[in-house]
């Protein structure tokens, strides 16, 4: 009787271990047939096009590796792990990468200004004010290191103890021909990965990134939209991400990718964040939409989201072309120039991959993707994979 009763125990112990994993299964499933992206950024804020990669449901965000840009790494990381705090995915790594460019600086920057004129925009280094004037707020000009108060909070979670570029590799060798490079800032990152090995841009599944201009102009009659659109009007091949370090976008689009996707400054001009699209946005009312529509300034192009956008949904792009991209890295009026030709015209020997270039997307239908994924519960910390660390 009593052996009777042990081996009644026993399975009844094995039947409840047997729930236990069966129960861990879907989402271990879920996170295993998810599409995986790392996202490469400046973010200065709890930012849509982050959030949104995040929301899906289909998506693994594997890390997101901060550069300096719009503002300092030091900040960005600041503001990407207060954001994961409010939406409860702190298990997402934030991945400390590269805090100055390549060979550009804030002097060289001054330098070619005195030789060519003053850049519109020019992100951490903008240490004066706009000289016509911006509806916008000024930037909060400080030092590489220094981390201002943030209108969200301050964190309370620790950035991880490796560098971005060390990070990339290891994931895209983890899972070798299913990562995405999500590159919506500056690109140095990328660069000091694939110079530390260049197998990395072959083992990644592609890149898509927010970077380059071919002929953007005002598309909309907001006096945002014309504000933001004066950039273009004399200096059309000149954006900010590839302006900030040339040298470093070179080597990423030098890199022997299997696919790369440009999402340029060119459809962000027929986009804008209005207080409408916010409020539709942040309707939810959940930690996520209350922390976006308590720090969001209204009235910026939707440059990133964009990519973000047209990667979750490539049905979006609605105009796109064929060509071979480079940047302009001689210290002349053009440097930082975005340099494109179609492959009739490609210049002999140039070492660039096809590429596609996003030229124009449906807005609404971007718009409502926006909305649906921002208003979502946002997913749960997945289950560990077996073996994983």
């Amino acid at each position: 009787m009593k052996s009777t009763s042990t081996r009644r125990r026993l399975l009844s112990t094995v039947f409840m271990l047997g729930l236990a994993v069966a129960a861990t299964l879907p989402l271990q499933a879920q996170a295993e047939g998810k599409r995986k992206v790392i996202i490469d950024d400046d973010i200065g804020g709890p930012r849509a096009a982050q959030l949104m990669a995040i929301q899906s449901p289909d998506v693994e965000v594997l890390g997101i590796t901060i550069v300096s840009g719009s503002t300092w790494r030091d900040e960005n990381i600041a503001h990407a792990l207060r954001t994961l705090e409010v939406i409860g995915r702190s298990d997402i790594p934030v991945v400390p990468g590269s805090t100055f460019p390549l060979l550009n600086t804030q002097e060289t920057t001054r330098r070619w200004e005195a030789l060519y004129g003053k850049l519109v925009y020019k992100g951490a280094w903008m240490d004066e004010k706009w000289p016509d004037g911006t509806i916008q707020s000024q930037p909060n000009y400080h030092a590489h290191d220094f981390v201002p108060q943030l209108p969200e909070g301050m964190p309370h979670t620790k950035a991880a103890n490796e560098i971005a570029a060390n990070f990339m590799i290891r994931k895209v060798h983890e899972f070798p021909g299913q990562v995405t490079i999500l590159a919506t800032g500056p690109m140095t990152n990328v660069a000091l990965a694939i110079s530390l090995d260049p197998s990395f841009a072959a083992t990644a599944k592609e890149i898509v990134y927010m970077g380059g201009s071919l002929n953007p102009h005002q598309m909309l009659p907001s006096k945002s939209a014309e504000q933001f659109a004066r950039e273009y009007i004399n200096t059309p091949r000149l954006e900010f991400n590839f302006r900030w370090d040339p040298e470093a976008a070179k080597i990423a689009l030098r890199a022997p990718w299997k696919r790369i996707v440009m999402v340029p400054a060119d459809p962000s001009t027929a986009t804008e964040l209005s207080a409408k699209l916010l409020s539709d946005m942040t309707k939810s009312g959940t930690p996520l939409a209350q922390m976006v529509k308590k720090v969001t300034e209204t009235g910026f192009p939707l440059w990133d989201e964009l990519a973000t956008a047209v990667w979750l949904d490539p049905t979006l792009i609605s105009k796109s072309d064929q060509l071979y991209v480079s940047i302009d890295t001689d210290f002349g009026a053009g440097y930082g120039n975005t340099l494109s030709w179609p492959a009739a015209y490609a210049p002999p020997g140039l070492i660039a991959s096809p590429t596609t270039v996003v030229r124009e997307v449906n807005v609404p239908a971007f718009e409502k993707l926006m909305i649906k994924l921002m208003n979502l519960p946002t997913p749960p910390t997945p289950a560990p994979a077996a073996g994983s660390r």
